[in-house]
């Protein structure tokens, strides 16, 4: 196990021998970390937290640190982290709360950029962005492969879906539909994310779709039920427009719209 003579470890806490632990980090209280994890100089991680494999936890970034919220009164709540994540300089990661899911959990394969903010019972899946100051407040659930650009803001209880782009400086106050672009002080979609989709491999036919389901959800007057069961109708052999309606479907703060 290479730990800098000036880290501070508990005892509790259970880290693989191949884990790098650098000057001045202080690990806290029950944590667990697993093989080839590394944390930078003067990081700080605190337990109830469970950490995987293969993570770089850079310098000052602040891991498992009890919730931002006032009726948190010091219970037992924790902190899954899957494997292959980055943590860059100050960013801050909050365990759960006994009114919430009682956990916050990040997946795999995030890339989390310096000053970037993940509040309690947050749910982030695999393989998604948070650019520098991103914050998420509580309670809140972003779908893989999203992107939230920097100086944004996410409201408790808000979904962001999978595929999604959130523009920088933007205010999202209710959930943003998978494959689509958000941008704004109070949010609004500007229609699909194309160029993530293309990048990501989806074929010109999703694609297409996608930006068909687009138009009649919030360009054309339609109502919003009705939108919903004509693209039903109009689409129902393709996976990315069932993802779409699941997620339209089980809206409980109100959907983003253009």
């Amino acid at each position: 196990m290479n730990i800098h003579s000036t880290a501070i470890v508990d005892s509790a806490a259970e880290i693989d021998a191949s884990v790098k632990i650098d000057a001045y980090a202080v690990i806290k209280g029950n944590v667990k970390i697993k093989q080839g994890t590394v944390i930078g100089h003067h990081a700080s991680i605190e337990g109830p937290t469970e950490i995987g494999e293969n993570n770089k936890i850079f310098q000052f970034a602040s891991i498992g640190s009890p919730p931002q919220d006032l009726k948190y009164n010091n219970e037992d709540t924790k902190l899954i982290i899957g494997n292959n994540n980055v943590f860059r300089e100050f960013v801050t990661i909050n365990r759960g709360t006994p009114g919430g899911l009682g956990y916050t959990k990040i997946g795999n394969n995030n890339f989390f950029m310096a000053y970037s903010h993940v509040a309690h019972d947050c749910i982030v899946e695999d393989e998604v962005v948070l650019a520098n100051n991103a914050t998420l407040a509580g309670h809140i659930l972003v779908q893989k492969r999203a992107i939230i650009g920097g100086l944004s803001a996410v409201h408790q209880f808000a979904r962001i879906g999978c595929y999604a782009m959130i523009a920088g400086k933007t205010g999202i106050v209710k959930d943003v539909p998978p494959y689509m672009l958000a941008s704004g002080p109070r949010a609004k979609l500007f229609g699909p994310n194309l160029i993530g989709l293309e990048r990501n491999g989806f074929s010109k036919e999703e694609i297409h779709v996608i930006k068909k389901s687009y138009n009649i959800l919030f360009r054309k007057k339609n109502k919003f039920s009705e939108a919903i069961e004509l693209i039903s109708k109009e689409f129902s052999d393709f996976e990315v427009i069932k993802t779409l309606l699941e997620f339209l479907k089980n809206s409980k703060r109100g959907i983003t719209l253009g």
